[in-house]
């Protein structure tokens, strides 16, 4: 073969090499344009702005993608209800939304779990059991048939019990209470007697402040604060029974996602562990200085239910986490996950945590 012939087969193999692998290249390659809604209002930290929030993921997907990823957020109202996010990304109106799982415990009752337990585990034990305990697989296998990806986005960390206009000094207060609570805490306090009441954060200090609520749990002193449900009830109490960490679910239309090349979902994935972490890290952060205030500046009185309390809800809830789990085929396997898992590493917890904190810290 002259030269002329051997580079006209190079260059035509070449040809052909490129032709099989261009739909690859240009897969890789292509853009995507995204939208995510969200379940909180505009502005409200750590759930729509700030570090680690839902707006920070989607401005660190378009820098980690170097800008083929480009996801515009939607705060509660400014697309869609507060409380519509499921549906939306389910059907393939947006791609995305932010909320906590146990909004759609009507649709999915064992979806609870996945956003926290009652006198279950911690942000550190929570997050175990979602990557490295069977959490997350069971959550997608939930998820599937609603053609939903899920994954955690954020932690909020172990949670205030509430604010209340009376105080709360045994469990027949309960009774007759209207409360905003949500999740399975909800149904525990029902059991005692507690009116609940599921209200969107940003409709929670009208209604206290009105009385048509008696009692409101939000989040913790920072967040809280920004509600002003400090104006609207005095009494702020804490163990943390109902919400020992808050994971923020961020919800994936499947059909799209499978769409996006590896590389992209990688992206995803990344973005939000990194969120996950740092969220939880500016609630720790910013806490303490709004506690402070609230007790030295504002009136507050603050500090743990009474021991009787506190093991009244135990016995509740391991009695209505029992029935829950009896009645739902679903809901049972993702209890016996949790509670094996959470048995487990309790033990550990109680060896190194809990004695940090009761020992080493006591003096601090």
């Amino acid at each position: 073969m002259d030269r002329r012939g051997f580079l006209g087969a190079g260059l035509a193999g070449t040809a052909a090499v490129a032709t099989v692998a261009a739909p690859h290249v240009a897969r890789a390659q292509q853009s995507f344009s995204w939208k995510m809604t969200n379940a909180y209002g505009p502005g409200a930290p750590f759930y729509v702005a700030g570090p680690g929030s839902p707006t920070y993921f989607c401005e660190l997907v378009d820098k980690m993608s170097g800008g083929r990823l480009k996801i515009q957020h939607f705060a509660a109202g400014e697309l869609i209800p507060a409380l519509e996010g499921f549906d939306a990304v389910s059907s393939g109106t947006v791609e995305m939304n932010a909320a906590n799982s146990y909004f759609w415990a009507g649709k999915v009752p064992a979806a609870q779990f996945f956003t926290c337990v009652p006198f279950g585990l911690n942000f550190q034990g929570q997050n175990a059991w979602i990557y490295h305990g069977g959490g997350l697989k069971l959550w997608e296998e939930l998820y599937e048939p609603f053609n939903l990806v899920p994954m955690p986005l954020g932690n909020t960390g172990v949670q205030m019990s509430g604010w209340f206009r009376k105080p709360i000094e045994k469990v027949e207060d309960f009774k007759g209470l209207k409360m905003r609570i949500p999740g399975l805490a909800g149904k525990v306090y029902a059991q005692l007697g507690v009116d609940v009441k599921l209200l969107p954060g940003g409709e929670i200090f009208p209604a206290l402040e009105r009385g048509v609520i008696d009692a409101a749990e939000f989040v913790g002193p920072y967040q809280d604060r920004r509600l002003g449900l400090q104006k609207a009830a005095k009494y702020y109490y804490t163990t943390g029974w109902h919400e020992p960490n808050n994971v923020t679910e961020l919800v994936i239309n499947k059909t799209a996602w499978e769409s996006l090349p590896d590389d992209l979902k990688e992206i995803v994935r990344a973005a939000a562990m990194a969120c996950n972490v740092l969220s939880h890290t500016w609630c720790e952060a910013t806490n303490g200085e709004a506690m402070t205030d609230l007790v030295k500046n504002q009136g507050v009185v603050a500090g743990p239910y009474p021991a009787a309390v506190v093991d009244k809800l135990r016995e509740v809830t391991a009695t209505t986490l029992q029935q829950l789990a009896d009645s739902d085929p679903k809901i049972k396997k993702v209890y016996e996950s949790f509670t094996k898992f959470a048995a487990e590493h309790s033990q550990w917890a109680g060896l190194s945590e809990a004695v940090y904190q009761t020992q080493i810290r006591r003096g601090a």
